[in-house]
């Protein structure tokens, strides 16, 4: 009996100890995501203020399983997301200068996060300003937007 108690005494400590060092790895794992994917969200703002909407899509997913939720309904596909941003932002008084506020972050599984934010978009034509939330997933070891829903 006592042999048994041993043996349940270590399989929990045993286990406790698993437990711990899973929870680290994943902590970890979260941390080096968020930060891989708010530095692919930094650059994307760059790009766009800089006038180079291209660039700024390499954050996206380059696929017709792509999908943006916008103020004109749904639309799919890496394509026409980009030619729907060239018609609505023809100009750099149309681009202007966009930043993000990054709200929250949520690890959904291993590959794959949801985040919140605000965007803020100054330029010469109006202002404006709202709300996104974006799933990405880890692609090729690189973070890519797979659905968008700004307002």
């Amino acid at each position: 009996m006592k042999t048994l108690k041993n043996s349940i005494v270590a399989i929990v400590i045993l286990s406790f100890i698993v437990a711990c060092t899973t929870q680290k790895a994943t902590s970890t794992n979260y941390q080096t995501s968020k930060q891989e994917i708010t530095a692919m969200l930094m650059q994307q703002a760059k790009d766009w203020s800089n006038g180079d909407l291209e660039a700024f899509m390499q954050g996206y997913i380059k696929s017709d399983s792509l999908k943006f939720v916008g103020s004109n309904g749904l639309t799919y596909g890496w394509k026409q997301t980009l030619e729907n941003y060239k018609n609505g932002y023809p100009n750099k008084d149309h681009i202007g200068t966009l930043t993000f506020k990054l709200l929250d972050f949520d690890q959904l599984a291993n590959n794959v996060f949801l985040v919140i934010g605000e965007f803020h978009l100054k330029r010469k034509v109006g202002n404006a300003n709202g709300m996104f939330s974006i799933v990405l997933k880890r692609i090729n070891k690189q973070w890519k937007i797979v659905a968008d829903h700004s307002s």
